[in-house]
């Protein structure tokens, strides 16, 4: 599998992104806690210069809850400031204000040197399509400020959300990268639903996912398909494909929509909290395979 997914309009938002970083005081960048790296847009570090940084770990709760404190703690020694939220729930987002305070708290004491008082931080809010920005900023913010989507690409344009009298947020569209040296990079993103559907072949995923989930999460299939775990992840799918009764016409086994299932069941955290990226490990031992048939 080859993945890539750069639309017009993302190299668009990268432009009016790069215009914008004079006007804030830190970025907030969110990223999904399944995929810490994958999920962390490279071209913002280019961007973003001396600004302070906080990273959010957005998606908590569908990721590894042991992986989640060693992510926060790698992100914390790379010199961020980090924490644990799940939008969608609200779990985390009071830390937050907290966070941009202490990111920020070498400018308020300059600003403070120079006498100017009271001045709302400005915050720009980034991150890769799907990785829940716009859940965010209405969970933070108290309101449905942004617009919310389960696809990638919903946001398309600029807009500012007061939040207290200390923060205004700056929310921008979901970009990728123009290109992933990493083919790991693209097979995580297209797990998690950051790169769009119909460019994906499901059946290759399933597999990969699937040969991680026995060596990493073992009995997770078994627990929510009630099948015996194979070695081999193709007689892994054709078990669920049985058990759900997955069928084409003629009763041959439609392996597409099985498929389809177990990447939908990862993605609704149904197989259990899974993340993808262990930061203890050494990278080649939690590389997921691609099919490359």
């Amino acid at each position: 599998m080859h993945f890539q997914w750069y639309p017009g309009h993302m190299s668009k938002a990268k432009r009016m992104m790069q215009e914008d970083m004079k006007l804030i005081d830190v970025i907030i960048e969110l990223v999904d806690a399944r995929i810490p790296l994958s999920s962390k847009n490279p071209d913002i570090n280019q961007m973003a210069g001396s600004k302070s940084r906080v990273i959010l770990l957005n998606k908590c709760d569908l990721a590894d809850d042991s992986q989640n404190l060693k992510w926060k703690e790698y992100f914390e020694g790379q010199g961020y400031i980090a924490a644990l939220v799940n939008s969608k729930k609200g779990d985390g987002i009071r830390k937050v204000n907290d966070a941009v305070m202490e990111a920020c708290k070498a400018k308020i004491e300059r600003d403070r040197r120079k006498g100017i008082l009271n001045r709302p931080l400005r915050a720009m809010v980034v991150g890769i399509p799907n990785v829940g920005k716009s859940t965010f900023i209405n969970s933070i913010s108290g309101k449905a400020a942004a617009k919310t989507g389960n696809k990638p690409g919903v946001t398309k344009g600029k807009q500012w959300i007061k939040l207290n009298k200390s923060i205004e947020l700056l929310d921008t569209p979901g970009i990728l990268w123009p290109k992933f040296e990493d083919q790991q990079v693209g097979l995580h993103l297209a797990l998690i639903g950051s790169i769009r559907e119909d460019i994906l072949n499901s059946y290759d995923l399933s597999l990969s996912l699937i040969t991680f989930l026995t060596k990493y999460y073992k009995g997770a299939l078994t627990e929510r398909y009630g099948i015996t775990e194979s070695d081999i992840p193709e007689e892994n799918l054709t078990a669920v494909a049985k058990k759900r009764a997955c069928l084409l016409k003629g009763g041959e086994l439609d392996l597409e929509k099985a498929s389809g299932f177990i990447v939908d069941d990862f993605r609704n955290a149904k197989l259990g909290k899974v993340t993808l990226e262990f930061p203890a490990e050494p990278a080649e031992d939690v590389v997921l395979p691609i099919n490359d048939k």
